[in-house]
């Protein structure tokens, strides 16, 4: 039998942020629960069976932390909050709420949104070497980069180190123009993005002179000892056997290494083994490393993205 049931916010903001982005979250609940959703001013109107009534307000009700305060609700925000009804993880997901870890140079909070995530974020700061497998989207590098320069800004490290192999470039560096910075900037912008969310480009530019925080290609580790330092290798699928070895044996003392990439997209040659690949196999039982596996549940791009990833992984299967 059907029911009707009214769920009364507390302002248009909340309304705006609970229902998204051309009601995309909407939408999304109604994909879940089979119930029927329409907002009328600050009055959402639920109907379907009375099941699905109630999983409508409970996931509402899970996700009051943010639109109770107008903040963005993503599509991986309804999604965390469905899996922990599901799975009776409420508590956690509570948690996971509550700990905001940054916040953006534009105000945003910078958080975990799965729960995979914020077992990513746990082991970085229980292990001194992470690594972190995963599709593109997922924050492997962006979450990494917001803890390095938390510690860094906070005086746990004396350097912060983003290093990620420049294979791509490969014999046609020579002819990019520019001096050699100039040259290998392209293949390190990500990082470089990561980076300008959360510290302003003026205070980056003074910390790079200085030697504090330095983008470099992987090559530029060879014969060093990466002391008092954090260091974010990221595509590390890229790296071959000895180049891996060689950058996990750079870790000095007082240091911390977390190594991220997405085996499925090595850019190296057909006939050259990813040195990622054999490392995860290697090392996968020794004590102090922290192995995490992000999923296509956990790219937090715009939901297209998370479609494409799945679409992509359908094909190869």
């Amino acid at each position: 039998m059907g029911q009707a049931f009214t769920i009364s916010l507390p302002s248009a903001e909340s309304a705006i942020a609970l229902a998204g982005t051309q009601e995309e979250n909407l939408k999304q609940i109604a994909r879940l629960t089979g119930a029927g959703l329409v907002l009328r001013g600050q009055d959402l109107m639920v109907s379907g069976t009375e099941s699905q009534v109630q999983q409508v307000s409970k996931l509402v009700r899970s996700l009051e932390p943010y639109w109770s305060q107008g903040k963005t609700i993503t599509s991986v925000d309804v999604l965390t909050a469905r899996h922990a009804l599901d799975t009776r993880r409420e508590d956690e997901l509570q948690g996971l709420q509550r700990d905001v870890l940054a916040r953006t140079r534009r105000g945003e909070d910078v958080r975990a949104k799965t729960f995979r995530q914020r077992q990513y974020i746990q082991a970085i700061r229980d292990h001194d070497l992470t690594f972190c497998i995963g599709p593109a989207g997922t924050g492997k590098t962006y979450l990494a980069a917001v803890l390095a320069v938390q510690a860094l800004l906070a005086g746990e490290y004396e350097r912060l180190i983003l290093t990620r192999p420049a294979v791509e470039a490969g014999e046609r560096l020579g002819f990019l123009p520019g001096d050699l910075q100039q040259k290998i900037d392209p293949y390190l912008r990500p990082l470089y993005d990561a980076l300008y969310e959360l510290v302003e480009p003026e205070k980056i530019s003074s910390l790079m002179e200085r030697g504090i925080i330095e983008v470099a290609p992987l090559a530029y580790m060879r014969g060093r000892t990466l002391s008092h330092a954090f260091v974010i290798l990221d595509e590390a699928q890229n790296t071959t056997p000895a180049q891996m070895k060689m950058a996990l044996t750079r870790l000095g003392f007082r240091s911390r290494m977390v190594v991220t990439g997405d085996v499925t997209q090595t850019d190296l040659p057909s006939h050259q083994e990813s040195g990622l690949g054999i490392a995860l196999k290697i090392l996968q039982k020794v004590e102090g490393i922290a192995i995490c596996q992000l999923t296509k549940a956990d790219v937090v791009r715009h939901p297209l993205v998370q479609r494409i990833v799945a679409a992509y992984e359908n094909h190869d299967v």
